[in-house]
């Protein structure tokens, strides 16, 4: 059965079959020639993998970034951590990374992170004098902290298939996030000393106590948002409701920006969106129902325990394989394949789950800054009319940051782990 689910993945995957369908077909062609479970239980299994209360999150908080994404509310951030950071040597690329981690912090989502903040930050860093490479790259990734810094959609799919705690792996991507944030913003401070470039007069308190009050409530989102998860008054679920009433109400009625009319289109590209996520998820639960009746991650376990005895380099190797996949498929989708395939191989190194959730998260932000299949490119050249390897050019130095940060992540748990074991 191994081989002919291996054949089957390879031969569709080569077609260029998508990879939801993939899935569905191997399980399919599995149960035909090598099992006598009836084909029926494939739909049984299709509906149990979506009869899940905390889904519900996925749809809500597409949908609040969404709105958030067509309304004011970027541009209000931008505005007041200017403000704060702007006349540093390299202060307007600084108030990028930084609107990225808000909004990061609001929408859950790397794509809109990257059209939100990109579509104002870009045309402003090439016309303050960043250079058009510099300013590209350095967007494009700081938007992928849309997948770390909760709440966060690959989070809450990783925990459905891995059985882990929302709160938990939310409260994990905290430090994750910052770490990466912060580093993007040191290497930004030198490389803008070293070119020399424009620094901004230092705004007056005047200024800055205007942006705050425009964005204050811009900025109150994450607070409700993540606060109301870890105080236990709603839970992940409920949240992305809240933040969908009140991004609505924010924009309608306090920015005026938002129509009524546009919340059709709005809507209708969140349910597209969020129905292609939760099928490729409801044929990969299917798939690996499959998996773990034919104990195949036992077998797994045994094999890979047979050839790795330490659990840093089984850790390094799931990452070199994160890293290659993702220059060739969607990494949410490898997720939802290998994670749970690992589960046993995870015990029995005695890894934590939680962990290894913000390790695989890391990757995935990793495969979508990497071509030519990375998303975050394609929206980048979407809303720039640039090139997609000028993009990826622009990419390349802050890959090695990525890299760094991501190293130091799966070695020393203490970053992810630290405040789910304070808080909780």
């Amino acid at each position: 059965m191994i081989l002919t689910i291996c054949i089957s993945f390879a031969v569709l995957l080569f077609l260029g079959v998508p990879i939801a369908v993939i899935l569905g077909v191997s399980t399919l062609i599995s149960l035909m020639f090598f099992s006598s479970t009836p084909l029926h239980i494939i739909t049984q299994q299709l509906f149990n993998a979506l009869d899940k209360f905390v889904l519900l999150a996925i749809p809500f908080f597409i949908l609040a970034g969404a709105i958030m994404t067509r309304g004011g509310i970027a541009r209000r951030l931008i505005a007041f951590v200017n403000g704060l950071v702007g006349w540093f040597p390299g202060g307007l690329a600084m108030a990028g990374i930084l609107a990225c981690i808000f909004f990061a912090a609001i929408s859950g989502s790397s794509p809109a992170t990257v059209v939100a903040i990109g579509s104002i930050m870009i045309p402003a860093l090439v016309d303050a004098g960043y250079g058009n490479r510099f300013s590209l790259g350095l967007i494009t990734v700081s938007g992928s902290l849309g997948i770390v810094i909760p709440p966060s959609i690959p989070m809450i799919l990783y925990c459905m298939v891995m059985n882990v705690s929302v709160a938990k792996i939310f409260m994990a991507g905290v430090l994750p996030g910052l770490l990466i944030g912060f580093s993007l913003m040191v290497y930004t401070f030198f490389i803008a000393r070293k070119n020399n470039w424009r620094i901004e007069s230092r705004p007056s308190l005047a200024r800055i106590a205007r942006t705050a009050r425009e964005g204050i409530w811009a900025l109150a989102l994450p607070f409700i948002v993540l606060g109301g998860i870890y105080s236990g008054i709603f839970t992940p679920t409920e949240a992305a409701a809240v933040s969908v009433v009140y991004a609505l109400f924010v924009e309608m009625f306090i920015y005026k920006e938002f129509k009524f009319r546009d919340i059709t289109g709005i809507c209708q590209d969140a349910a597209i969106l969020s129905a292609c996520l939760l099928f490729i998820l409801s044929c990969a639960m299917t798939f690996i129902w499959l998996l773990t009746a034919e104990q195949i991650p036992l077998q797994l376990a045994d094999m890979i325990m047979e050839h790795i005895h330490s659990p840093w380099v089984f850790l390094l190797a799931v990452n070199l394989l994160f890293l290659i996949l993702g220059c060739f498929m969607d990494d949410v989708s490898a997720m939802l394949i290998l994670a749970p395939i690992f589960l046993e191989t995870l015990n029995r190194y005695q890894i934590d789950l939680v962990h290894f959730g913000v390790v695989m998260v890391l990757n995935i932000q990793m495969g979508m800054l990497t071509p030519p299949f990375g998303l975050n490119l394609f929206v980048a050249s979407g809303i720039t009319g640039e090139p997609l390897v000028k993009i990826a050019r622009g990419v390349l130095p802050f890959l090695g940051i990525m890299l760094i940060c991501l190293m130091l992540v799966t070695y020393i748990p203490w970053i992810s782990l630290a405040l789910p074991e304070w808080i909780l």
